[in-house]
């Protein structure tokens, strides 16, 4: 009960979590709020990076201030976990080192269920098409959703390999848009993209081409 009043003095989006605390089956969507919540408050670091190394007395300030914020996010990132589980698995679990021996640990137990929901994500990514008559912006935020979700998930799918994913589904009237986006070697992130695809869209409609991604109107 401490654990999550601390938490939720800190982060109204904490109550996220209180009504969907983990306790087995709600895996997935329990590690989908709790990204939220960490995200938020800059903690998601301390579950991939690892912790600095113990100052010594050779150790310089900032080093000694890295490994100290380190630990505080840490322990902020393992508030937040506990204090969002059911009873039995915050005892089983209160012992832990850090907040990502904890998540290990359920991946181990729960492990299953996201990787049939990554699989889900996965065929639901690559069979979107964008249909006839479908906004541009309103299929690309699709995609870009089913990547977060992945992402999340644990799926690691780089920048590169995500825009060439929705360059492939797009509707055929933007075939000429990725013959230019390839041959010009264009690099835009996911906004960019969705930004030029819209302002490419306004040109088919009338003209029913595509401009390059780069060039005057686009």
């Amino acid at each position: 009960m401490f654990l999550f009043q601390m938490s939720s003095s800190f982060n109204p989006l904490s109550v996220i979590l209180s009504q969907n605390k983990l306790v087995g089956p709600n895996y997935v969507d329990w590690k989908w709020n709790l990204n939220i919540v960490l995200t938020a408050e800059g903690y998601t670091y301390v579950l991939t990076e690892n912790c600095p190394p113990l100052p010594t007395d050779e150790s310089t300030d900032e080093e000694r201030k890295k490994f100290k914020d380190w630990k505080k996010a840490d322990e902020m990132a393992k508030c937040y976990i506990l204090a969002s589980m059911s009873n039995v698995l915050q005892h089983q679990h209160q012992s832990f080192g850090s907040a990502s021996d904890i998540m290990l640990n359920l991946k181990e137990m729960f492990g299953e269920q996201g990787r049939a929901a990554r699989q889900h994500a996965m065929r639901q990514l690559m069979n979107t098409k964008m249909g006839e008559g479908t906004p541009v912006g309103d299929h690309v935020l699709k995609m870009i959703d089913f990547l977060n979700v992945l992402e999340v998930l644990g799926a690691e799918i780089d920048g590169q390999s995500q825009v060439d994913i929705i360059l492939e589904s797009l509707h055929g009237s933007f075939k000429e848009f990725k013959l230019n986006y390839n041959m010009n070697k264009m690099d835009l992130s996911l906004s960019e993209l969705m930004n030029s695809l819209q302002a490419a869209e306004g040109i088919i409609k009338p003209n029913h081409s595509v401009l390059s991604p780069g060039s005057p109107g686009s």
